[in-house]
């Protein structure tokens, strides 16, 4: 029930709104003027988190959040800030549990601690072998103090034959050191070739750090909802929530929390059937004026119910999904124009071939589809150019806007 006085949304004031607390822009973007290591950094303190994924069929999940928002820009300078790679690296973010694993500014770790304390969130297998090998995680706790940093095959253990569906096949080594990163004794030194290299946390972070007093627990998961606040500009309570994966019944709490203390306004978004929730200094754009590929893995679009409620834009990703079921295939971005999202491609960068192939671009209904294939276009080839593509782009004859893309390139 809207509750007297409340504002009224209308569901593009909420587009803009959320778009703007994501750090998309009301103007166009600058392609002609790299961004920067402190533009990159206060990107990344405003979203809050990147979330990680090993899949590298079109690009690593965590550097293109930061391109769709500004543009191209050298993929080094955030592996400077988040130690990715050999070479040298000022370290500004930290990985850990956050959304997902998320690369995530070291100020905020320790917001997360109660997470490394409550092992009831762990996976099942973290869990039993918690219970039943002590002795192989008191081996590896050792291992990394003696040797640190070190990957998951310098344990010693073997990889069994993976189970049928199993998502990951990890040796029991790797589960004791997985185990050790979610209670946070470790963390992750490096990732070279995205592979994690295990080191002491006292190792990792800087003496302030981990110096910082711990937060009680209520109180860190309040700051982490005023951090999800202001990232999502207009959000519903399980939006909120679902930012930093929060227990439902205790986001509920500190979302009435900072409604009480004035942070959170309650407001009424048309179309929306859930309570909203407006970040009091929230920017309200009068337009939005983007042009990006999102990554599934995107904080603008992560939480699928949000997407579809703010966007209309029912969204799955259909990696693990055999592929005759498969609806548009592998590896689907949508693509964000102005404040809607306009349509979906298939990519995938062909580097041995260096090229951006599109398998299948489609687009969303009641779209002008000479507009949408244009500006597609022209994001599709700078992508190219910022993948290290030379040979452009390459479209397949999937989808009703993969022949107006094909004339518009």
């Amino acid at each position: 029930m809207r509750s007297v006085g409340s504002e009224t949304l209308s569901a593009a004031a909420a587009r803009r709104i959320a778009l703007a607390a994501q750090g998309f822009q009301s103007g166009p973007r600058d392609d002609d003027r790299p961004p920067g290591l402190a533009q990159l950094t206060r990107l990344v303190r405003r979203l809050g988190l990147l979330q990680l994924d090993s899949v590298n069929v079109f690009c690593r999940a965590h550097y293109m959040p930061i391109f769709s928002r500004l543009g191209p820009y050298d993929r080094g300078l955030l592996d400077r800030i988040s130690a990715h790679g050999r070479g040298p690296y000022t370290r500004r973010l930290v990985e850990y549990w956050a959304h997902e694993a998320s690369l995530v500014p070291v100020e905020l770790h320790p917001l997360l601690r109660w997470r490394m304390d409550d092992l009831g969130g762990a996976w099942g297998s973290l869990q039993r072998l918690a219970r039943d090998r002590p002795e192989l995680i008191a081996a590896t706790r050792r291992l990394v103090h003696e040797r640190g940093p070190v990957r998951a095959r310098e344990t010693g253990a073997v990889r069994v034959p993976a189970a049928a569906g199993a998502m990951w096949n990890w040796h029991e080594g790797k589960v004791a050191l997985e185990y050790l990163f979610y209670r946070g004794e470790v963390g992750a030194a490096r990732r070279i070739n995205f592979e994690r290299h295990y080191d002491l946390i006292g190792r990792i972070l800087a003496p302030d750090i981990l110096a910082a007093p711990t937060p009680p627990r209520a109180d860190a998961e309040r700051e982490l909802v005023r951090i999800a606040a202001r990232a999502l500009g207009v959000a519903a309570e399980p939006d909120l929530g679902d930012y930093f994966r929060l227990e439902r019944a205790r986001s509920r709490t500190r979302v009435a929390e900072l409604v009480e203390t004035g942070e959170l306004i309650p407001v009424e978004v048309t179309g929306w059937t859930v309570p909203a929730y407006l970040w009091h200094e929230a920017a309200r754009p009068r337009r939005i004026e983007a042009r990006a590929l999102i990554s599934p893995f995107d904080s603008l679009i992560f939480f699928r119910p949000r997407t579809e409620r703010l966007f209309g834009f029912r969204y799955r990703i259909e990696i693990y999904t055999p592929a005759p079921a498969r609806v548009y295939g592998y590896y689907v971005l949508p693509f964000l124009l102005g404040d809607r999202l306009v349509a979906r491609v298939d990519l995938k960068a062909d580097r041995r071939a260096g090229v951006l192939r599109v398998h299948g671009a489609y687009a969303e209904a009641g779209v002008d589809i000479p507009t949408v294939s244009v500006a597609l276009a022209r994001e599709l080839a700078l992508a190219a150019v910022w993948l290290g593509l030379g040979g452009g782009v390459i479209c397949g004859d999937r989808g009703d806007l993969i022949r107006a893309l094909k004339l518009a390139l």
